[in-house]
């Protein structure tokens, strides 16, 4: 304001005018109403004063700097060139606290800051272009403040992106994170040592093609598994890929699996669950499968079922099959009469299928299938 004064005197309505056209609140936290009380307040330091009060009453008093006013603006300006401003923002201190808050809300504030820094960005350069030819003063100024909104963007974008890359890399897919769990090759069988894994989980019985208990199971397993993701995100700022389907088989007779004998098949249907997800999120998640499922007249037994359990295979013999589950008999035939025999092994466990496919989506020549067999030694 002092400075405004030194140029040449000024009224209230000339130092607004000016103050808007520079583009100066964009760098000083100067509102209008502030203006008077920063006229008064320099008026009783004696740095400046009124030149005369015409009849438009105060707001309309012209005002001109003292020579004291002049000094001080003089010796304040020298001081200002040389000294070092500490910068002080509080978006270091919203970063310091930010592990104290879900990943999801940090992104969410770093990228309203980001859009807010462009916005201003863009104000500040039309300002300046508006005036433009300008003094060289003006000019530096408006480099300085373009040149601040300019590294506080990039440093937004920076953050926001490694935050965001972050973020993508934690979020848990068992199928990454279990790689060679997932992956065998489709020429031959490897062995696998298989960890304790946690799936939400149904057990039923009969052919899979025509039992309604079956397909049921599967709308529930995927309904749950759906809204834990959903709520896991959004309570505890932690995602997960939704797994495949996965199922574990099992008969009196294993030559049943051989001959395709599938209404004497026993089955546990099941999508793995990350390490974080409790039995009280499963429940919740349930409930919540109820109330949508209540609110379009729909029921599904199958719901009442779920249950979190851990399994731990241990020693797994696996391999991928490439064609229709009909298609699998060849496959399991060379694992049970030659592999398991020539390697010393023999079953132990329930036989385990994991569908990397979508089968209403994929031909059944292109589908894709793990097939496991837990063992030990003969």
């Amino acid at each position: 304001m002092l400075g405004l004064l030194v140029e040449q005197p000024r009224h209230g309505y000339e130092l607004e005018r000016v103050i808007e056209e520079r583009g100066v609140r964009a760098w000083t936290a100067l509102g209008f109403s502030s203006i008077y009380y920063v006229l008064d307040k320099l008026a009783r330091r004696g740095l400046i004063e009124t030149t005369s009060a015409p009849s438009g009453g105060k707001s309309r008093a012209t005002f001109r700097v003292t020579e004291s006013g002049r000094e001080l603006c003089a010796a304040t300006t020298r001081d200002a060139l040389a000294t070092l401003t500490p910068v002080r923002a509080r978006v270091l201190i919203a970063m310091a606290n930010s592990p104290s808050l879900p990943d999801v809300d940090v992104v969410t504030g770093l990228t309203g800051r980001l859009e807010a820094l462009r916005k201003q960005l863009a104000d500040v350069r039309a300002a300046r272009s508006r005036q433009e030819p300008l003094p060289a003063s003006a000019s530096a100024i408006f480099n300085y403040s373009e040149a601040m909104l300019a590294a506080d963007t990039a440093w937004t974008e920076k953050t926001l992106d490694t935050l965001t890359k972050e973020s993508a890399m934690d979020k848990y897919d068992v199928k990454k994170h279990h790689h060679e769990l997932y992956a065998p090759p489709s020429k031959e069988f490897t062995v696998v040592e298989v960890p304790e894994l946690r799936y939400i989980a149904i057990d039923g019985q009969g052919d899979p093609n025509t039992s309604p208990d079956y397909a049921n199971a599967v709308e529930a397993l995927y309904g749950v598994a759906y809204g834990l993701k959903f709520a896991s995100k959004k309570t505890l700022g932690r995602d997960f890929a939704v797994g495949p389907l996965e199922g574990l088989w099992r008969a009196d007779d294993p030559t049943a699996f051989l001959s395709r004998r599938k209404e004497t098949w026993e089955w546990t249907m099941m999508i793995n669950q990350p390490d974080w997800i409790t039995e009280d999120m499963v429940r919740t998640a349930i409930d919540e499968v109820v109330k949508k499922n209540a609110a379009k007249k729909k029921d599904n037994a199958a719901l009442g079922d779920i249950r979190l359990r851990a399994f731990a295979e241990g020693t797994c013999v696996q391999i991928l099959h490439i064609g229709s589950y009909d298609d699998e008999t060849p496959t399991l035939d060379r694992l049970h009469n030659r592999y398991l025999p020539d390697n010393g092994l023999t079953f132990n466990g329930d036989h385990h299928e994991i569908y990397l496919s979508d089968a209403r989506r994929t031909a059944p020549a292109k589908m894709k299938t793990i097939l496991r067999q837990p063992v030990k030694p003969a």
